[in-house]
């Protein structure tokens, strides 16, 4: 399937989609957001079949696992034969709680809420004084 014995990580990253250009990728090494054995890398550095590469993008770090080499962009189809997300599942759940945790905050500056943001805010708080008269 790979092409190469090693191929440079900048072009590897970009061939398997994980970053849109090839610039980005150099960039985010960089930057020190990719890393091998938890060391930061430079965008020259080789990598092999069996590496793991650790992209940091916070609030997680994803993890994956090199299956083979390529340094032609591909499809998104084809990617799962190149690479495999082997992220732990604790750091995917951080993310989806992130996400929820994002989607629920209004973000400040926005102005007053709308009418129906008013009114899903009146039935809540509503709702919340009828539990009361239970008690």
């Amino acid at each position: 399937m790979g092409e190469t014995e090693a191929l440079r990580i900048d072009k590897y990253l970009w061939a398997v989609r994980l970053f849109k250009t090839r610039s980005l990728a150099t960039e985010a090494c960089k930057k020190g957001k990719v890393l091998m054995d938890g060391m930061p890398v430079k965008s020259s550095r080789t990598l092999k079949v069996g590496d793991e590469v650790e992209i940091k993008d916070p609030p997680v770090t994803r993890r994956y696992k090199v299956l083979a080499l390529s340094g032609k962009r591909m499809g998104a189809k084809l990617t799962a034969d190149f690479i495999k997300d082997v992220t732990p599942a604790e750091e995917l759940e951080l993310l989806r709680l992130t996400r929820m945790a994002q989607a629920m905050n209004r973000p400040r500056g926005l102005g007053r809420p709308t009418k129906k943001e008013r009114r899903d805010l009146d039935q809540f708080f509503d709702a919340d004084d009828d539990f009361e008269d239970l008690d």
